[in-house]
């Protein structure tokens, strides 16, 4: 089956200083980390000020599609249990 992102909610990580949201592929869960650093690559003006966990949220609400379309790229080269995005993945 192919990945779908059903559910819209996302959470910050602080320990992993990321943002966690889920896929689903098939009946089974995947989950998703995107670190902080990708986030700021992408939204200039977490670059410029000090982020919050509120603003890590909103920045990545902003940037949703691109996210999950990069999620999907890397699920359809090695499927596993979870992935780490990082800035790295984002060309």
């Amino acid at each position: 089956m192919a990945l779908a992102f059903l559910n819209q909610s996302r959470s910050f990580d602080a320990v992993r200083n990321a943002v966690r949201f889920v896929g689903h592929d098939g009946m089974f869960q995947v989950l998703f980390f995107i670190k902080v650093g990708a986030l700021a690559k992408s939204d200039a003006s977490l670059q410029r000020t000090e982020p919050s966990e509120t603003r890590w949220l909103s920045s990545f609400d902003a940037l949703r599609n691109s996210i999950q379309d990069v999620a999907h790229k890397a699920h359809s080269y090695r499927r596993r249990a979870f992935y780490t995005l990082t800035a790295a993945d984002f060309r």
